[in-house]
C-alpha cells in the first residue's frame, strides 16, 4: 500500500464507472429473474433466481451454471437491486446482509477499489500491490473536501478528523485494527503522512516537498536544538519504531507486535505542536524464541547485516547462526535489505535528535540480549544442581552491561532468598537456571523499548506550544479467533471488545442525533449495552470476580497452578452467559468466552508466569549497580521495587523448597512512576500484574477515546497467500464478523439506514405517482408527502424529516421494482403506439396503390372493349386534330389551378383564424403579467421595508452580539471550572456505575441464588413427601411386627400351659438334644468337609469349563475352518465341474477332429489311387516314350529343339528342388518360432500360477482373521443375549422413568409447535408487529425459563437417582437391621422355648430360619445385583440423558438462531406487509383494468383459436413430411445395409479368392514337403509325448496322493475302478471298430484303382480339391495341437489346484495331532503302493523304449522311400495311439475328478470323526484295521490295472504295426502320382495368374463400393442435420408466425378501419360526381353509398354496375 510514482490513472482506483453500475440491461435482468444470495462452499454466497416456493422450501437455479437447488427460505438473503452495485457506503444498501456486503466489497476490490465505507467504517482491503492513490497530489485533491464529495479513503477519514478537529474543538481518534497483514501499519502510516502534509507549520510548508528519506542536519533554530523539524520527525518516529517492535511473521513480512496510540497535537490555528506515543503488550517473548519461517525483531538482523567492523569488535558482534535466540537464523526479507534498512533506522535517530552515545548504548543493550541466549547451563552428575562449564559468553554479557562476572554467575546459579528475616543462597536447577536468563533477556529487551518510546515522546513534546487539541491514532491488533488462544490473545479480543462498545454506542449516538436534527420520532437504544456483560466477566473486580481478577488472586498463592486457576474460574463464572466449558477437549481447551464475535476457546497454559512475569532479583540489583550508565538507567526502577515488600516474603519459609526471590511486575510499574512519569502509583508493598497493568492502561485508553469522536479503520486480509487480485469470501466475511462491520449491519437494521433527499426522491420516484402532485411550485417536504400517501406505503416503514426521506430496509429496493415496471410499461405503451403509426402508413401506402391498381386494370379493361370499334378509332384519329380537345385540356389545367388557388386560399384562412386566437391568447397573457408585475411591485416596496427593518435590527443584534461575546468569554472561564469539576463528577459517576454494576451483577446472582434455593427447597419438599411415604410403610411394618408380638404372646401362653405337661417330655427330649447336638456337630463338621470338597470340585469345574470352553472353542474355530474349506472345496469342485464340460467338449472337439482324419485319410486314399493311376499311365508314356526314343534313333533326326526342351525341363525340375529347399527351411524357422512362443506360453502361466498361489495365501490369511473376528463376535453376541435378558428385567423398571422423560421431551416439541403457530400468527397479525415482538421475547425468555427448568429438573432427576440409590442402601442395611432384629427375637424365643418346650419346635424353627435367612440372603444378593445393574442402567440412561441435553442445547442454539432470524425478518415482514399492501391497492388498480381486459382477452382467445387450428393443419402437414423423411431415412438405412451386405459379399468373394490363390500356387512339391512336416511333426509330436508322460507321471502322483486322502472311500473307488474297465473296454472295441473300418476302406480303395483309367479326365478338378482338403486338415491338425496344449495347461493348472488343496487339507491334518500317528502309518503303507506304482511306470517306459527301439530299427532298416514310408506310418500309428492314451487320460481326469468331489465329502466325515475320535479311540482302531484291509485291496486292483493297461498296449501296438504295413503300401502309390500332379501344377499357374487378374480387378470394385459407401454415410449425417435444421425451423416458423399472425390481426383491424374512410371517401366522391375507384374484393357482401341512399349488393352486382357505368361515361364522351 505504499506510493508509487507510476504511469496508471489514480482515478481509475478511486472512481467508480457509474455507466456500468446503472446498466438498464442489468436492472431489467434483475427484475424478471428475481436474483437472490444462497450460502456456497466455495463463493461464500452465489446468485441465484427464484424458480418455484414449496412451503419453507425453495426452488432455485443458480445464475453462474443453471443448475437446480432447493434450499431452506431461512438461508436465502435478498440481492440489492443493480443500482446500488459497487456502492462507495454500504450503509445505503437497501438489503443489509452478509451476502450483499460482501459482494459489494468483492467487486470494489476487483475493479481496484480497496476502500469502502460502511456507515461510520471504512473498510480497507489489502492489494497487495502499490497502488498510485497516495501521491501528493491526491492528497491536495481530498484536502478541504467533505467526506460524501470524494469517494471513500484513509486520506477523507483523516480530512474530516482533521476539519472535525478545527470546527467543533472536539479531540478527534482514528482507529485502526484488524488482523496480522492487513495493513493496519501502513493506514496510519498514510495518515500521518496526510496530517504532516496538511497540517505542517510555515516553514515545513515551504520544504515539505524534502522527501523524509535524506535527512540534513539543521542549524539550531530559536534557541533549541533540532535536527529536523517536528513533521519530519513524527514521520520518522515510525522506522525506528518497527524496527525495535516489528518482525517478519507467516502471514506479514512487517508485523507490529506490539499495540500503539499515537497522539498529535494541534494548536488552536490547526498545526502540529507536539506528538505522544503509548504501546500495549509487547511481545517479548519474540527475542527469544521464534516460530518456523519467521523473525524475531528486525533491529537484530539489522544491526548484525548493517554494523562496521568497528562497531562489530565493539559490540562483540558474531554471525546468524552462533546464537541461540536467533532461532532460524538469517532469514531475509524479500525485496528489503537489512543494511539499508540499519542505515534508515540510524538517520532516523539522528532526525529524532539521539545522541551517538544512546544509539551506541542500546545497540549495546541488543547485543547483549543476544548474548543471554548462549550462555549454557549443564546439570552436575551426583546432583541437580546448575553449573557453567564455558563462561564466554557470560564474560561477554557482563562486558556489555558493565557487571563483574563472578557476581553474576553467583546470582544465576546460587541466588540469594529472603527465608524469614534472614538471607540464605539456594542452589538452582538448570532448568531454574535457563528460565532465568531467558526472563532477564525478555525483561531488559522490553525496558530499552520502554525507554525508547519515551526518547521518542521526548522528542516529540514540544512545551512552547500549548496543543489546543489532538488527533489519536490507535494501531492495535484486531479480533482474531485460532484453534488455541493465550493471555495475549485474550488481552486483545478484551480491547476489542471495548472498542466494539465504543463503535456500537457512538454509531447509535450519530444515529439517533440525526434523526433528533430531522424531528424523527423514536426511543433511544444503547447497544453498547450488549457487549457488556462479556467485558464484566473479564474485568469485574468482584461479587462474582472476573477472569482477570481470579487471575491475579491466584498469582498470590504459591502452591495455584494454571489448572487451580481454570477450576476456580469454572467455579466462580460457571453459570454465566457468556462462559462456557470448552467445546474442544480438555487437553486442547480449558474455558471458552462468548464474545461478540463468536466463541473463542482459551487454553490456560503459563498465564500465571506470564501474569506475573517473575525476575531474578539477584541480577536486577547488578543491573541497577551496573557501571554503564544507560543499563542503570534502564534498571533504575528495580531497586526500587526490591525494597518493597513482595507477596512471596510473606508466604515462603524453610519448608517451601523451589521458590526463589521474584519481582513481580511492579517493576514496570515502577518504570512509570520513575523513568517515565506515570500518574498511577503503586501502594508501598502493592504487588501489580500485568493483567492490572493492561487493564489500567486500557481503561484510560478508553476514557480518552470516550472523550474524543471516533473514526474507525477496519484492515481486512484476503487471503493467506499474499497475491493480488485473490479474494477468498469466507476469510473475508470472519473478518468482517470478528471487525464489527456486521454488527454495525445488525444495529442498522433496527433503524432508518436508508435515506434519500427530497429533491432526489422527487425526480427519481415520482413516476410512480402521476396525479399526487399538482402542476406549479411545491415544498419538497409537501410533494414528497403527497407522494408517499399516493404510494400508500405503512407509516411504520418510513419518516419524514425535514430535509430527508428515511426508509427501513428493503423499502427503496420495492420501490425501485415498482419504478422499473413502469417504466417497462410506459416504454412498452410508447413502443406500440409507434408500432401502430408505422403500420398505418405503410397500409395507406398500399392501399393507394391498391386503388391505383384498381384505375389501371379498369381502363385497360375498357380500353380492350373499344379498340376493335371503329368510331373509338375514328375518334382517337380526329381527336389529335381537333381544337376542342385542347380546351377541354386547358379547361382541366385551370380547373386544376381553380382547385389549388382555393386550397391555399383555405390554408390562408385557417392561419389566419389561428393567428387570432393567438393574438387574443398573447392579450390574455399580457394582461395576467401586467397584474404579476403589479403584485411583484407591491411585494418589492413590502421587501424594501422589511430590508431597513433588518438592517435596524441588525445594528441591535450586533450591539447584543457584543455584549454576548464578553459574556461568552466570562461563561468560558467558568465553564473550564465546571469542566474540571465534570470530570471529578465524571470519574465519580464512573465509580457509582462500576459499584451499581456490582451491585446489578450481585442482584442477578442473588436471584440465580434464589432460583436454585426455590429448586432445592422443591427438591426437599419432594424427598419430604418420599420420606414420608417410607416412613408410611414403615409404621405398617412396625403395625405387623406388633401384631405378630401379640400372637406370638399368645402362642406363649398356650405354650406355658403346654410346657407343663411337656416337662415330663422334656428330660426325655433333653437326651435326645444331646444326641441331635452331636449329630450336628457331625454334620457341621461333614458339611464344612463337603463344602470344602464342594469349592474344590467348583474350581476343579471352573478350570474344566474354562478347558471346554477353550475346546470348544477351539472346536467351533476348527467346524469354521471347515466349514470354509468346505466353501472353497465346493468352489473348487465347481471350478472342477466347469473344467470337466470344458474338458468333454475338448473330447467332442478332438473327436471331430479324428472324424476329420478319417476323411482327410478316404481323400488321401483316394489320392494314391489317382497316383496310382498316374503312375500306370507314366509307365504307358515311358513305353510310348522307348519306342519314340527307338523312332528316333532310327531316324535320327535329332533337332536342336529337342535337346533345348530337354534343357528347359531340366532346368524347370532344378527350380523346383531349390524351392522345395527352401520351404522346408522356412517350415523349420516357422516350427522353432512356435517352439519359442509355447515356452513363452508356459511361462507366463507358471508367473500366472505363482500369482494366484499368491491370492490363495492371502485369502487363507484374511480367512484366519475373519474365523478369529467371528469367535469374538459370537462370544460378544452371546454376552449381548445375557445382557439383553439382563436389560429386559431391568426395562420394567426403568419404563416408568422413560416415560417421564418422553414426556418432558413432549412439552419441549409441544413448545416447539407454539413456537411454529406464533411465527404463523405473526404472518398473520403484521398489524399488530411491535406488540408480537414483545410477545416473541417474552416466548422466548420463557422458553429459556423451561430450558432452565428443564435442567434443573434433569439434575433434581439425577439427585433423586442419587437419593434413591442412597435410600436402597439405606433400606438394605435397615433390611439387615430387622434381620438382626428378627434374629435376636427369634433368640429371646429360642430360650423362653428352651425353658418352656421341648427341644423340636426349637429346632424345627432354627431350621425355617436358617432355610429363611439363606433364601433372604439369596434375595438380597439379587436384589444387590439387581442395584448394581439399576446403577449401571442409570448410569447409561445418565448418559443418554446427557446427551439428549446436549441434543437440547444444540436445539437451544438452533432456537436462539431461529429466534434472531425472526427478529431480522420482522423488519423484512414488515416491510413485506408494506408490499403486501401495495400490492392489494395495485391489485385493486389492476383489477379495473383486468376487467376492461377481459374483453380485449376474449376476442384475443378467438383468434388464438383460430390460430390454433392453422398450427394444428401446419402441425399435420409437418407431420406427414415427417413420416416421408422417416420413410426416406429408412430406406436410405435399408439401401445402406444393402450396401454393407454387398461390401461383405465382396469380402468373402476375395479371401476366397486368396485362399484359391494359395491353393493353387501349391504344387507337386508340396507333397515332399507335407513329408517333411509329417517327420518334423513327428518330432514335436515326441516331445509332446514325453512331455505328456511327464505331466501323466504328474498326474498319477497326484492320483497316488489323493488316493492317501480316500482311504474311506472303498465302494466308491470299486464302482470307478468298474467304470474305468468299461470304458477301457468300450475303447478298445472302438479301436477295433476304428481297424476294421480302415480296413474296409482300404479294400475299397483296392477296388477303385480298377477304375483310375477312366477319372484321368477329373484329375485336374479332384487335385485342387485334394489340395483345399490338405490345407483344411493342416489347420485342423494345428488347432488341434494347439487345444492339445491347452488341455496341458488346463492340467498343469488342475493339478496344481490339487496341490493347494492338499496343501490345505495337509494343514488340517496337521492340527488334529492324534490322527498323525495313525496317518503315518497309512502314509507308509501309501509310499509302498507309490513305489510299486512307479516301478509298474518304469516297465511301462521300459516297455516303450523298446517299442521305439524297434521302430527306429525298423526305421533304419528300410532305405530311401521305403524308410520314409515306414515311419510316416508309424507316425500315424503312434498319432493314433497318442489320441488313445488321451482319450484315456482324459477319462482318467474324470476318475480323478470324481475323486477330488468325494474327497470333499471324506473331509466333512473325517471332520465328524475327529470329534468322535477324542470321544471314542476304539472306534478309531477298528476304523483303521478296515483301512488296512482298504489297502490291500486298492493293491491287488491297481496290480489288476496295470496287468490290463499292459495287454491294452501289447493290441494296439500289434494294431498298429498292421496299419504301418499298409501306409508303407500307399505311400508307393503316392510316390507314381506325383508324376501326374506334375503336370496339373502348370496348369494351376497359368490359372493362378488370371485369379490374380482378378482379385485385383475386385479389389479396385471393392476400394469402389467403400468410397461410395463413405459417401453414402456422410449424405446420410447430412440428411439427419438437415432433418435437425428442419425441425427447428418449424419451430422458428412456428413462432415466427405466430408473430406475423398477431400483426396480421393487427392489420387486418387497421385495414377494416381504412376501408371504412376509403368507403366514405368514395362514396363522398360518388355524391360529387367523380368516381376514383371501386372495391374488387370478392368475399362476403358491401355497402355502398350511392346518392344518399344505402344499397346492399353482391360482388356480381358490383362488377356490373361499374361495367354499365364505364359504357356511359364512354358515350358520354363520344
Amino acid at each position: 500500500m505504499s506510493q508509487r510514482s507510476g504511469q496508471e490513472d489514480p482515478e481509475r482506483y478511486l472512481f467508480v464507472d457509474r455507466a456500468v453500475v446503472y446498466n438498464p440491461a442489468a436492472q431489467a435482468d434483475w427484475t424478471a429473474k428475481r436474483l437472490v444470495w444462497i450460502p456456497s462452499e466455495r463463493h461464500g454466497f452465489e446468485a441465484a433466481s427464484i424458480r418455484e416456493e414449496r412451503g419453507e422450501e425453495v426452488v432455485l437455479e443458480l445464475a453462474e451454471n443453471g443448475k437446480k437447488a432447493v434450499v431452506n427460505k431461512d438461508d436465502i438473503q435478498k440481492m440489492n437491486p443493480p443500482k446500488f452495485s459497487k456502492v462507495e457506503d454500504m450503509a445505503e444498501l437497501t438489503c443489509l446482509n452478509e451476502a450483499s456486503v460482501l459482494h459489494n466489497l468483492k467487486d470494489r476490490y476487483y475493479s481496484g477499489l480497496i476502500y469502502t465505507y460502511s456507515g461510520l467504517f471504512c473498510v480497507v482491503i489489502n492489494p497487495y500491490k502499490h497502488l498510485p492513490i497516495y501521491s501528493d497530489n491526491i492528497i491536495e485533491m481530498y484536502r478541504g473536501k467533505k467526506r460524501h464529495e470524494m469517494p471513500p479513503h484513509i486520506y477523507a477519514i483523516s480530512e474530516s478528523a482533521y476539519r472535525c478537529m478545527l470546527q467543533d474543538r472536539e479531540d478527534q481518534s482514528i482507529l485502526c485494527t484488524g488482523e496480522s497483514g492487513a495493513g493496519k501499519t501502513e493506514n496510519t502510516k498514510k495518515v500521518i503522512q496526510y496530517l504532516a502534509h496538511v497540517a505542517s507549520s510555515h516553514k515545513g510548508r515551504k520544504d515539505h516537498n524534502i522527501p523524509p528519506e535524506s535527512p540534513k542536519q539543521v542549524r539550531p533554530q530559536s534557541g533549541t536544538l533540532f535536527y529536523g523539524e517536528l513533521e519530519r520527525q513524527l514521520l520518522q518516529a515510525n522506522p525506528i519504531l518497527e524496527s525495535f517492535g516489528n518482525a517478519k511473521t507467516v502471514k506479514n513480512d512487517n508485523s507490529s507486535r506490539f499495540g500503539k496510540f499515537i497522539r498529535i497535537n494541534f494548536d488552536v490555528t490547526g498545526y502540529i505542536v507536539g506528538a505522544n506515543i503509548e504501546t500495549y503488550l509487547l511481545e517479548k517473548s519474540r527475542a527469544i524464541r521464534q516460530a518456523k519461517d519467521e523473525r524475531t525483531f528486525h533491529i537484530f538482523y539489522q544491526l548484525l547485516a548493517g554494523a562496521g567492523e568497528h562497531l562489530k569488535s565493539d559490540l562483540l558482534l558474531e554471525g546468524f547462526n552462533n546464537y541461540r535466540f536467533l532461532s532460524n537464523g538469517n532469514v531475509p526479507i524479500p525485496g528489503q535489505q537489512d543494511k539499508d534498512n540499519f542505515q534508515e533506522t540510524m538517520e532516523a535517530m539522528h532526525i529524532m535528535s539521539f545522541g551517538h552515545e544512546e544509539i551506541l548504548a542500546m545497540l549495546r543493550v541488543v547485543s547483549s540480549v543476544l548474548q543471554f541466549g548462549n550462555i549454557i547451563f549443564k546439570k552436575e552428575r551426583n546432583t541437580d544442581q546448575a553449573s557453567m562449564p564455558d563462561n564466554t559468553a557470560t564474560q561477554k554479557l557482563c562486558h556489555l552491561l558493565g557487571m563483574n562476572v563472578m557476581e553474576f554467575t553467583r546470582a544465576i546459579l546460587s541466588p540469594r532468598i529472603k527465608v524469614g528475616r534472614d538471607y540464605v543462597q539456594k542452589a538452582q536447577t538448570k532448568e531454574q537456571a535457563d528460565f532465568a536468563v531467558e526472563a532477564l533477556a525478555k525483561a531488559t529487551y522490553e525496558r530499552l523499548f520502554r525507554w525508547l518510546v519515551h526518547r521518542i515522546n521526548k522528542a516529540l513534546d514540544r512545551t512552547k506550544r500549548q496543543g489546543a487539541s489532538f488527533i489519536g491514532i490507535l494501531d492495535i491488533a484486531g479480533f482474531e479467533i485460532f484453534l488455541l488462544n493465550s493471555f495475549e490473545q485474550m488481552c486483545i479480543n478484551y480491547t476489542n471488545e471495548k472498542l466494539q462498545q465504543l463503535f456500537n454506542h457512538t454509531m447509535f449516538i450519530l444515529e439517533q442525533e440525526e434523526y433528533q436534527r430531522e424531528g424523527i420520532e423514536w426511543s433511544f437504544i444503547d447497544f453498547g449495552l450488549d457487549l457488556q456483560p462479556c467485558i464484566d466477566l473479564i474485568e469485574r473486580p468482584a461479587n462474582p470476580p472476573g477472569v482477570l481478577a481470579l487471575l491475579d488472586e491466584e498469582c498470590w498463592f504459591p502452591k495455584a497452578t494454571d489448572k487451580t486457576f481454570v477450576d476456580k474460574l469454572i467455579q466462580e463464572q460457571g453459570t454465566h452467559t457468556k462462559f462456557q466449558k470448552p467445546r474442544q477437549l480438555k487437553d486442547k481447551a480449558d474455558f471458552c468466552i462468548i464474545h461478540y464475535a463468536g466463541k473463542v476457546d482459551y487454553k490456560a497454559d503459563e498465564w500465571l508466569m506470564k501474569n506475573m512475569d517473575p525476575l531474578n532479583d539477584n541480577v536486577a540489583t547488578l543491573l541497577h549497580q551496573s557501571t554503564d550508565k544507560f543499563v542503570a538507567e534502564i534498571w533504575k526502577d528495580e531497586i526500587q521495587t526490591i525494597q518493597k515488600a513482595s507477596f512471596y516474603d510473606k508466604v515462603t519459609s524453610l519448608d517451601e523448597p523451589a521458590v526463589d526471590r521474584i519481582v513481580g511486575l511492579d517493576q514496570v510499574a515502577g518504570m512509570n512512576e520513575t523513568a517515565f512519569g506515570a500518574t498511577y502509583k503503586t501502594k508501598k508493598g502493592m504487588f501489580r500484574t500485568v493483567g492490572q497493568l493492561y487493564k489500567e492502561s486500557l481503561t484510560k485508553l478508553m476514557a480518552t477515546l470516550r472523550n474524543t469522536n471516533p473514526n474507525f479503520v477496519r484492515c481486512i486480509i484476503p487471503n493467506h497467500e499474499k497475491r493480488a487480485g485473490k479474494l477468498e469470501p469466507h476469510l473475508v466475511l470472519d473478518q468482517l464478523r470478528c471487525n464489527g462491520v456486521l454488527e454495525g449491519i445488525r444495529i442498522c437494521r433496527q433503524g432508518f439506514p436508508n435515506r434519500i433527499v427530497f429533491q432526489e426522491f422527487r425526480q427519481r420516484y415520482e413516476i410512480l405517482t402521476p396525479n399526487a402532485i399538482p402542476k406549479g411550485f411545491m415544498d419538497g417536504k409537501q410533494a414528497c408527502e403527497r407522494m408517499i400517501q399516493a404510494l400508500e406505503l405503512d407509516p411504520n416503514l418510513f419518516r419524514i424529516g425535514q430535509s430527508k426521506i428515511f426508509f427501513r430496509t428493503g423499502v427503496l429496493a420495492h420501490l425501485e421494482e415498482e419504478r422499473d415496471l413502469k417504466i417497462t410499461d410506459v416504454i412498452i405503451y410508447f413502443q406500440s403506439v409507434c408500432r401502430g403509426y408505422l403500420a398505418r402508413k405503410a397500409f395507406a401506402k398500399k392501399q393507394q396503390q391498391l386503388s391505383a391498381l384498381k384505375v389501371l386494370q379498369r381502363n385497360c379493361a375498357a380500353y380492350l372493349k373499344l379498340r376493335h370499334w371503329q368510331w373509338w378509332r375514328l375518334f382517337t384519329k380526329v381527336k389529335p386534330l381537333l381544337q376542342v380537345t385542347r380546351q377541354e385540356e386547358e379547361l382541366q389545367a385551370k380547373d386544376e389551378e381553380l382547385v389549388k388557388v382555393k386550397e391555399r386560399q383555405l390554408k390562408v384562412e385557417n392561419e389566419l383564424v389561428e393567428m387570432e386566437r393567438k393574438h387574443q391568447q398573447i392579450i390574455e397573457e399580457k394582461n395576467i403579467l401586467a397584474e404579476q408585475l403589479h403584485a411583484e411591485t407591491e411585494l418589492f416596496a413590502e421587501a424594501e421595508e422589511m430590508r431597513v427593518r433588518l438592517l435596524s435590527r441588525k445594528q441591535e443584534l450586533e450591539e447584543i452580539l457584543h455584549d454576548l461575546e464578553s459574556r461568552v468569554e466570562e461563561e468560558e472561564e467558568r465553564n473550564q471550572s465546571l469542566q474540571n469539576e465534570k470530570k471529578k463528577m465524571q470519574s465519580h459517576i464512573q465509580d457509582l456505575e462500576e459499584q451499581l454494576d456490582e451491585e446489578e451483577a450481585a442482584r442477578q446472582k442473588l436471584q440465580l441464588d434464589k432460583v436454585t434455593a426455590e429448586a432445592k427447597i422443591k427438591k426437599m419438599e419432594e424427598d419430604i413427601l418420599l420420606l414420608e411415604d417410607q416412613n408410611s410403610k414403615f409404621l405398617k411394618e412396625k403395625k405387623l411386627l406388633e401384631d405378630r408380638i401379640v400372637e406370638m404372646t399368645s402362642q406363649l401362653t398356650e405354650e406355658e400351659e403346654k410346657a407343663k405337661n411337656l416337662s415330663k417330655v422334656k428330660n426325655k427330649q433333653e437326651m435326645v438334644m444331646v444326641d441331635l447336638e452331636e449329630r450336628l456337630k457331625k454334620e457341621e463338621k461333614t458339611r464344612q468337609e463337603l463344602e470344602k470338597a464342594k469349592r474344590k470340585l467348583d474350581a476343579e469345574t471352573t478350570d474344566l469349563q474354562d478347558q471346554i470352553a477353550e475346546l470348544q472353542a477351539q472346536i467351533e474355530e476348527l467346524k469354521l475352518q471347515l466349514a470354509k474349506k468346505e466353501e472353497e472345496l465346493q468352489t473348487v469342485l465347481a471350478r472342477s465341474d466347469e473344467e470337466s464340460i470344458q474338458k468333454n467338449n475338448a473330447l467332442k472337439q478332438v473327436r471331430e477332429l479324428q472324424a476329420q482324419l478319417a476323411e482327410l485319410q478316404e481323400d488321401l486314399e483316394s489320392e494314391k489311387l489317382c497316383r496310382s493311376k498316374a503312375e500306370k499311365l507314366k509307365r504307358d508314356l515311358s513305353e510310348e516314350l522307348e519306342a519314340l526314343k527307338t523312332e528316333l534313333e532310327d531316324t535320327l533326326d535329332t533337332t536342336a529343339a529337342q535337346q533345348e526342351l530337354r534343357t528347359k525341363r531340366e532346368q524347370e525340375v532344378a527350380e523346383l528342388k531349390k524351392a522345395i529347399d527352401e520351404e522346408t527351411k522356412n517350415h523349420e524357422a516357422q516350427i522353432q518360432d512356435m517352439r519359442q512362443r509355447h515356452a513363452t506360453a508356459l511361462e507366463e502361466l507358471a508367473e500366472q500360477l505363482e500369482q494366484a498361489k499368491r491370492f490363495k495365501v492371502n485369502l487363507e490369511k484374511n480367512k484366519l482373521c475373519l474365523e478369529s473376528d467371528n469367535k469374538e463376535l459370537l462370544c460378544e453376541v452371546k454376552s449381548l443375549q445375557q445382557a439383553k435378558v439382563d436389560s429386559e428385567h431391568r426395562r420394567k423398571k426403568l419404563e416408568a422413568q422413560l416415560q417421564e422423560f418422553m414426556a418432558r421431551a413432549t412439552e419441549v416439541e409441544r413448545t416447539k409447535g407454539e413456537l411454529a403457530e406464533r411465527s404463523h400468527r405473526l404472518q398473520s397479525e403484521l398489524d399488530n408487529a411491535s406488540v408480537l415482538l414483545e410477545e416473541a421475547e417474552k416466548k422466548s425468555v420463557k422458553l429459556a425459563k423451561e430450558v432452565d427448568n428443564l435442567n434443573s429438573k434433569l439434575q433434581d432427576s439425577e439427585e433423586l437417582r442419587q437419593e434413591e440409590t442412597r435410600q436402597k442402601l439405606n433400606l438394605s442395611g435397615q433390611i439387615r437391621q430387622l434381620e438382626v432384629e428378627k434374629s435376636s427375637l427369634l433368640e429371646q424365643q429360642e430360650e423362653d422355648e428352651e425353658a418352656r418346650r421341648g427341644l423340636e419346635k426349637q429346632l424345627q424353627a432354627v431350621q425355617t430360619q436358617l432355610f429363611e435367612a439363606k433364601k433372604r440372603l439369596e434375595d438380597d444378593v439379587g436384589a444387590m445385583e439387581g442395584l448394581e445393574e439399576m446403577r449401571r442402567k442409570l448410569l447409561k440412561d445418565m448418559e443418554l440423558t446427557s446427551q439428549r441435553l446436549e441434543e437440547k442445547t444444540m436445539a437451544l442454539d438452533k432456537m436462539e438462531k431461529t429466534k434472531n432470524r425472526l427478529q431480522q425478518e420482522l423488519d423484512d415482514l414488515t416491510v413485506d406487509l408494506d408490499h403486501q399492501r401495495q400490492i392489494v391497492s395495485n391489485l385493486e388498480k389492476k383489477q379495473k383494468k383486468f376487467d376492461q381486459m377481459l374483453a380485449e382477452e376474449k376476442t384475443i382467445s378467438a383468434r388464438y383459436a383460430e390460430e390454433r387450428d392453422r398450427a394444428e393443419a401446419e402441425a399435420r402437414e409437418k407431420d406427414t413430411k415427417a413420416l416421408a423423411m422417416a420413410r426416406e431415412l429408412e430406406e436410405a438405412l435399408e439401401a445402406k445395409e444393402e450396401l454393407e451386405r454387398f461390401n461383405k459379399q465382396l469380402r468373402a468373394e476375395m479371401e476366397d479368392l486368396m485362399s484359391s490363390k494359395d491353393d493353387v500356387g501349391k504344387n507337386v512339391h508340396e507333397l515332399e514337403k507335407s513329408k517333411r512336416t509329417l517327420e518334423q511333426q513327428v518330432e514335436e509330436m515326441r516331445t509332446q509325448l514325453e512331455e505328456l508322460e511327464d505331466e501323466l507321471q504328474a498326474t498319477e502322483d497326484a492320483k497316488l496322493r489323493l488316493e492317501v486322502n480316500m482311504q474311506a472311500m472303498k465302494a466308491q473307488f470299486d464302482r470307478d475302478l468298474q467304470t474305468r474297465d468299461e470304458q477301457g473296454e468300450e475303447k478298445k472295441r472302438a479301436l477295433v471298430k476304428q481297424v476294421r473300418e480302415m480296413e474296409a476302406e482300404l479294400e475299397d480303395e483296392r477296388k477303385q484303382r480298377s477304375g483310375a483309367v477312366a477319372a484321368k479326365k477329373k484329375l485336374e478338378m479332384d487335385l485342387s480339391e485334394v489340395e483345399g482338403h490338405i490345407e483344411a486338415a493342416n489347420k485342423g491338425r494345428d488347432e488341434a495341437i494347439k487345444q492339445l496344449r491347452k488341455l496341458q495347461a488346463q492340467m498343469k493348472d488342475y493339478q496344481r489346484e490339487l496341490e493347494e488343496a492338499r496343501a490345505s487339507r495337509d494343514e488340517i491334518f496337521s492340527q488334529s495331532k492324534e490322527n498323525e500317528k495313525k496317518l503315518k502309518s497309512l502314509e507308509a503303507e501309501i509310499l509302498q503302493l507309490q513305489e510299486d506304482h512307479a516301478a509298474s511306470e518304469r516297465a511301462r517306459r521300459h516297455a516303450e523304449q523298446e517299442r521305439d527301439e524297434l521302430a527306429d530299427e525298423i526305421s533304419n532298416s528300410a532305405s530311401g522311400k521305403s524308410s520314409m514310408l515306414e515311419e510316416k506310418r508309424r507316425l500315424e500309428a503312434r498319432i493314433a495311439q497318442l489320441e488313445e492314451e488321451l482319450e484315456e487320460e482324459q477319462g482318467n481326469m474324470e476318475l480323478l475328478n470324481d475323486r477330488f468331489r468325494k474327497s470333499s465329502i471324506q473331509v466333512d466325515t473325517l471332520n465328524t470323526e475327529l470329534a468322535g475320535e477324542r470321544s471314542a479311540a476304539q472306534k478309531s482302531e477298528n476304523a483303521r484295521q478296515h483301512m488296512e484291509r482298504q489297502n490291500k485291496e486298492l493293491k491287488a486292483k491297481l496290480a489288476e490295472l496295470e496287468g490290463a493297461v499292459k495287454s491294452k498296449f501289447k493290441a494296439s501296438i500289434t494294431a498298429l504295426e498292421g496299419k504301418i504295413l499298409q501306409l508303407e503300401e500307399q505311400l508307393e502309390q503316392e510316390a507314381k502320382e506325383r508324376a501326374a500332379a506334375n503336370k496339373i501344377v502348370r496348369r494351376t499357374e497359368k490359372k493362378l495368374k488370371e485369379v490374380l487378374m482378378q482379385v485385383e480387378d475386385e479389389r479396385r470394385h471393392a476400394d469402389q463400393y467403400k468410397e461410395q459407401m463413405e459417401k453414402a454415410n456422410s449424405r446420410l449425417k447430412q440428411l439427419k442435420r438437415q432433418l435437425e435444421e428442419a425441425e427447428e425451423e418449424a419451430t422458428r416458423s412456428n413462432a415466427s408466425r405466430r408473430k406475423l399472425q398477431r400483426e396480421l390481426d393487427d392489420a387486418t383491424e387497421a385495414s377494416e378501419g381504412l376501408t371504412r374512410e376509403v368507403n366514405s371517401l368514395k362514396n363522398r366522391l360518388r355524391r360529387g360526381g367523380a368516381v376514383s375507384g371501386y372495391s374488387s374484393s370478392r368475399s362476403g357482401r358491401r355497402n355502398l353509398n350511392l346518392d344518399g341512399a344505402s344499397v346492399d349488393m353482391s360482388d356480381d352486382d358490383a362488377d356490373s354496375r361499374a361495367s354499365d357505368f364505364n359504357e356511359t361515361q364512354a358515350s358520354n364522351m363520344e
